[in-house]
């Protein structure tokens, strides 16, 4: 038996040879690579070292602000340490925050890094350098934390003895420098009336020797901060409910309506003007015979006399635009306030006055604007005071709804605007349609004090 033999092609043959020489090749070079790599220095590899480091300075990030030197930074910003052996630094402590490092920032002379956005616990206005020996080195340098903000009181008529409570931000309190609060110039807050202090909120008791009418100012070692508030703030006065018009105050009803104005023992300053203490149903229907208040400029006799001053004769509504109107607010926990809108509405003589006016002005379809105040419309769709009284704060900027709480056509355009007022607790609606939340059947009383209009600053 003979074997059969293919005959090869020398062409091919010579063909086939050069692509395996070629692959020999390839792999031969593949393999050398990964050793010349292997060998040699990887340029953009990050090597600690342990040389001991040294900051000559600080100074921004910012390329065109690199000749500015740094003393300090705010929280979250981001500089750049100028130096020699930085990549020795393993770790940096700001005051007692840990910095994070990146690597990929880090040169032999230069190390940009954030500022740690946590409140330190401790001040010592440094930064501390941890080296890759683990000794620390410490460099003067301050973090800026922002003075306190104080945004309101929870009852600026407070009593003595009450347990009231500011809430703001940065209300920092340390063993060496501690948190103080002033009222006026020359009142200090006992440090024995404070009875918390979080980064948000300072919990006192009212002493009975604090000044009226005089703002609070809290101090930190951050600095000092003026409250827009007073305690027991009689600025632009409109309606205390005890003083009749003197020229100066003006006190009650003035309207369609006769709403209970008394006292008794939840009194906060003499008497209050009540709403409520009726059924009110889950869609606020209309019930002006229980929820409204008016106060409507003039007399019966289409004068303006002593009987029936305009508001805006009464208290400065100048910059109006930087102003709120405040009073103090009690709902009882027996009696939660659960649906429908408190509608909080200034007026001119050109919409309303006592002879002319009509319970059909403020929701004319004109568009006026007013305030919508629903502190119920929460998940439990119901708001009490838990029997105490609070102060209810309301920039006159937010008088940009109308009746239905759909957006205002109209708005304040002068202090005449601001001749009467109405507050009428109900749900607005054009053909049967509104925007605003359906709360729940109730039987609310809201009680209302010291009805003023003040800056917002």
């Amino acid at each position: 038996m003979y074997a059969t033999h293919t005959a090869i092609n020398p062409l091919e043959f010579n063909n086939m040879k050069i692509k395996n020489i070629k692959w020999t090749l390839m792999v031969v070079l593949a393999t050398a690579s990964i050793g010349f790599t292997s060998c040699e220095d990887e340029p953009d590899k990050y090597e600690t070292t342990t040389a001991t480091p040294s900051i000559n300075y600080i100074r921004p990030v910012d390329v065109a602000s690199k000749d500015s030197l740094l003393t300090s930074a705010s929280m979250s910003s981001t500089i750049c340490l100028v130096g020699n052996n930085l990549r020795s630094i393993k770790e940096l402590v700001f005051n007692d925050q840990k910095a994070v490092l990146n690597t990929s920032y880090i040169t032999d002379n230069t190390l940009i890094v954030t500022v740690p956005k946590t409140i330190p616990s401790t001040v010592s206005d440094k930064i501390y350098v941890i080296t890759t020996k683990n000794d620390t080195i410490p460099y003067d340098f301050k973090v800026i934390v922002p003075a306190p903000t104080i945004s309101s009181m929870s009852n600026e008529w407070a009593a003595a003895n009450e347990t009231v409570t500011i809430t703001g931000d940065y209300f920092l309190d340390y063993s060496n420098y501690p948190l103080s609060i002033k009222v006026g110039d020359d009142y200090t807050l006992p440090k024995t009336a404070i009875q918390s202090i979080t980064k948000t909120g300072i919990t006192f008791t009212m002493p009975s020797d604090v000044p009226t009418g005089k703002n609070f100012y809290i101090t930190t070692k951050y600095g000092t901060t003026k409250a827009a508030f007073q305690y027991k703030d009689k600025r632009g006065m409109l309606f205390d409910f005890d003083t009749p018009w003197d020229g100066v105050n003006v006190l009650g009803n003035h309207g369609w309506h006769s709403q209970k104005i008394q006292h008794d023992d939840t009194s906060l300053s003499g008497n209050y003007l009540m709403l409520g203490d009726a059924d009110m149903t889950k869609d606020g229907a209309w019930n002006d015979g229980n929820f409204s208040f008016e106060y409507w400029a003039g007399t019966w006799n289409h004068t303006f006399d002593a009987d029936g001053p305009k508001l805006n004769d009464v208290g400065d509504f100048s910059d109006w635009q930087n102003k709120s109107i405040k009073f103090e607010m009690y709902i009882p926990s027996s009696n939660p306030w659960c649906a429908a809108p408190m509608q909080v509405i200034f007026a001119g003589t050109d919409k309303v006055t006592l002879p002319t006016a009509n319970n059909t002005f403020f929701h004319s379809g004109d568009g006026w604007g007013r305030a919508l105040y629903m502190p119920w419309n929460n998940d439990n769709l119901s708001y009490d005071t838990g029997g105490k009284w609070v102060t209810v704060t309301i920039p006159l900027s937010d008088f940009n709804k109308d009746w239905d709480g759909n957006a205002a056509k109209k708005s304040f355009s002068s202090v005449e605007d601001f001749a009467s007022l109405t507050i009428f607790v109900t749900t607005g609606s054009y053909d049967s349609k509104t925007v605003t939340p359906t709360g729940k059947d109730c039987h609310p009383i809201i009680k209302i004090d010291n009805i003023r209009v003040v800056p917002n600053k």
